[in-house]
C-alpha cells in the first residue's frame, strides 16, 4: 500500500469524531452529519493521490468536508424552496427564547460560518482556515470578527 494512502486512513480514522462534530455543527443533525462524513472520507480515500503536502492531510481533508457540509446545506435549501407546503413552516417558525449559538450562526453568511465553526469549535488557526477555504488571511480576519460582532448584536438584542 502507498504510504500517503495509509497516513490519510490512519488520519481519518483517528480524528473520524471531530470531523462528526464540525459536520454536525453545520447541519444540525445526526444522520445528515454521519453521512456527509461518509462521503467526504470516501472522496478523500478516492483521492489520496492529490495529496501534494503529507503534512498537510488535516487542511486537505478539512476542504473536502467543509464542500461537503456546503454542498448538503445547498441541496438542501434547494429542496425547501421547492416545497410549497414547507414554505410556510420556514415563515411562521415558532420563536424560541433559549435559541443557541447554533442557531445564531444560522443567520451569517455561510463563509463567515465556517470561519467561526473552524476557529472556535475545531480550534484551527486562521492561518489553516485561510488554506481550507482558499480565502486570503486577511479576509478571513476580517470575516471572523465582522462575524463576532453581529453575533454580539444578536444576543444583546435577546
Amino acid at each position: 500500500m502507498n504510504i500517503v494512502y495509509n497516513k490519510l486512513a490512519n488520519h481519518l480514522i483517528k480524528n473520524q469524531e471531530k470531523f462528526y462534530r464540525l459536520s454536525y455543527t453545520y447541519v444540525r443533525n445526526e444522520n445528515d452529519a454521519l453521512d456527509i462524513v461518509q462521503n467526504a472520507m470516501v472522496k478523500a480515500l478516492e483521492k489520496y493521490k492529490d495529496i501534494k503536502n503529507i503534512d498537510a492531510i488535516n487542511t486537505w481533508f478539512y476542504r473536502i468536508l467543509v464542500n461537503e457540509n456546503l454542498l448538503f446545506l445547498r441541496k438542501k435549501k434547494k429542496e425547501i424552496c421547492t416545497e410549497d407546503k414547507d414554505l410556510d413552516a420556514i415563515y411562521f417558525e415558532n420563536y424560541n427564547d433559549n435559541i443557541d449559538i447554533y442557531e445564531k450562526l444560522k443567520f451569517l453568511p455561510t463563509d463567515t460560518q465556517t470561519i467561526i465553526i473552524l476557529h472556535y469549535f475545531e480550534d484551527l488557526t486562521l492561518l489553516e482556515i485561510s488554506k481550507i477555504t482558499n480565502i486570503n488571511i486577511n479576509t478571513v480576519k476580517s470575516k471572523l470578527y465582522s462575524g463576532l460582532k453581529k453575533l454580539r448584536v444578536e444576543f444583546k438584542e435577546e
